[in-house]
């Protein structure tokens, strides 16, 4: 008997038919990938099996028997619990308030604390259940997302994207929960575009291309090359990787030294680092040790750093808004998509205003011919899929809103562009599309500093890497000269002993 089959299963937006008569077997203890590009359809069909959508047309049956599932509530009471890739959680309440609010009240608040505790620990998912969300980085939110789920004790679960901020270390640690998962029986249905896990994990895969099943394979038997020829009809475009060709210093950070905002934050400690002009640096870490107040330090969300401790092109910037620092040709893109790098319910054409105003005038008018062009222009230019300018943020895919705010600030033409996550939840065309654009501006002579927690991508695109870890940097490492397993190390802060090796060549790079 089949744990889950959908059968003919349509949905179909004002502007888009996301899902066109898609049938999926899942089977008990089975972990089925379900992969695409970008826009394909998953989320869509993932959200609809966990009540959440509803289908225009189709049958799901459950167990074998026809269901109909109104809502999330329904799914969990059947077994089924999501990990969204978009969290689903309340900014203000703790992560044990969070979890609590998804499960019935047989349990207090102080008891189902205690349970995530116990979950967390015997998963290697470290969350504190005590700390509110709105003080958690992505990697730490998608954390408490995956708890949540595991506390339901799932017969069916839905992952999307559930590694695209997670350490190698925690990915591996996952996947050691996943295959206990199923073999007591629990069916996982799996979206990633990291194919190297989907063939490590995966027992089945099915393949949407434009919302249709276009393929199914034993993801075991397939390569990369070929996973990403069923996904996006092509291999994704090999990165043309030249020398770096240095200019002048673009960010100077000097003993760089921040207490937390709040007891949930985390000190910046003696932060010192440069970013030359035809550069990428990188960097590394472990969510929570730091990055977000060093990019709010950066960005000018910050503005408590000593002025001199932040110098961009030899100005001093350290008490300097955002729109001075923008000015002066520095460029952010946050690691949250909506809700700061986007506003939901605005079109794309409106939100190009957050950070770029040529189009509007001195005394305050918005020309929205212009406004409505550079929309378009970006959709041309960086491949979105949307509807068009008018088109809400919220009804794009995640990786086609990450393509058009990358897009947004990288056609600004930065001097200095200051990147968190730049492909979180991206399809591999898509990577491989925005990775590029980064290159291109590194060879313009643009300058480039990469937060991700995506090593593969640092050591694919960066020209030197550092690490962060207990809101310390580490010395640089060219990109050459590092291994895969030592930044590993130094993000546990294990770089005292063979950083002093590398410190002196850093400082030489630097000088």
């Amino acid at each position: 008997m089949l744990r889950l089959e959908l059968t003919d299963i349509s949905k179909s937006y004002p502007a888009v038919k996301a899902n066109d008569r898609v049938c999926l077997r899942v089977k008990p203890g089975e972990i089925h990938a379900v992969l695409g590009e970008n826009g394909a359809g998953k989320s869509t069909l993932m959200k609809m099996i966990y009540g959440a959508v509803r289908p225009d047309e189709g049958t799901m049956r459950w167990n074998g028997q026809p269901v109909e599932i109104r809502n999330p509530q329904e799914a969990r009471a059947l077994g089924i619990s999501m990990v969204f890739q978009h969290f689903s959680l309340f900014d203000t309440l703790t992560a044990a308030e969070n979890v609590w609010l998804g499960l019935d009240r047989s349990q207090g608040l102080a008891q189902v604390t205690r349970r995530i505790a116990e979950v967390a620990g015997s998963y290697g998912l470290e969350v504190d259940p005590q700390r509110p969300v709105h003080t958690l980085s992505v990697g730490e939110r998608q954390r408490v997302e995956i708890v949540r789920a595991l506390m339901t004790s799932p017969r069916l679960l839905i992952l999307d994207e559930p590694t695209s901020v997670l350490t190698p270390q925690a990915v591996e640690t996952l996947f050691v929960t996943l295959r206990q998962l199923a073999a007591e029986g629990c069916s996982i249905l799996y979206i990633s575009h990291k194919l190297d896990e989907i063939r490590a994990l995966c027992h089945h895969c099915t393949v949407l291309r434009g919302g249709r099943v276009t393929g199914e394979v034993d993801p075991t038997q397939e390569t990369n090359a070929s996973l990403s020829r069923l996904m996006i009809g092509a291999e994704p475009p090999q990165l043309q990787h030249q020398q770096a060709r240095l200019g002048d210093v673009a960010l100077s950070v000097r003993g760089l030294a921040l207490p937390r905002l709040d007891q949930f934050g985390m000190d910046l400690h003696d932060v010192s680092f440069d970013v030359r002009c035809g550069e990428i640096v990188g960097i590394a870490g472990v969510s929570g040790n730091g990055q977000q107040e060093l990019m709010a330090a950066l960005s000018g969300e910050d503005a408590r750093a000593e002025a001199e401790s932040i110098r961009l092109f030899d100005r001093p910037i350290g008490r300097q808004s955002p729109r001075r620092r923008r000015a002066q040709g520095l460029h952010f893109v946050p690691e949250e998509r909506l809700g700061r790098g986007a506003v939901p319910t605005l079109s794309l054409a409106q939100n190009t205003l957050l950070t770029r105003t040529a189009a509007v005038s001195g005394r305050g008018w918005v020309r929205t011919r212009e406004v409505a062009a550079l929309a378009q222009r970006l959709i041309e230019r960086f491949q979105v899929k949307a509807a068009g300018p008018q088109a809400p943020a919220r009804s794009l895919s995640g990786g086609n809103l990450q393509k058009f705010i990358v897009g947004r600030e990288i056609d600004a033409a930065p001097r200095l562009l200051v990147i968190s996550q730049p492909t979180w939840g991206v399809d591999v065309g898509a990577a491989a599309q925005i990775r590029a654009e980064l290159l291109k501006l590194r060879d313009a002579g643009g300058a480039v500093l990469v937060v991700s927690e995506e090593l593969d991508e640092l050591f694919e695109v960066c020209d030197r890497l550092l690490v962060i870890a207990q809101g310390r940097v580490s010395p640089p490492i060219p990109t050459a000269q590092a291994s895969v397993e030592q930044i590993g190390e130094w993000m546990s802060g294990l770089w005292a002993k063979r950083g002093a090796a590398f410190h002196q060549e850093g400082r030489h790079a630097e000088a």
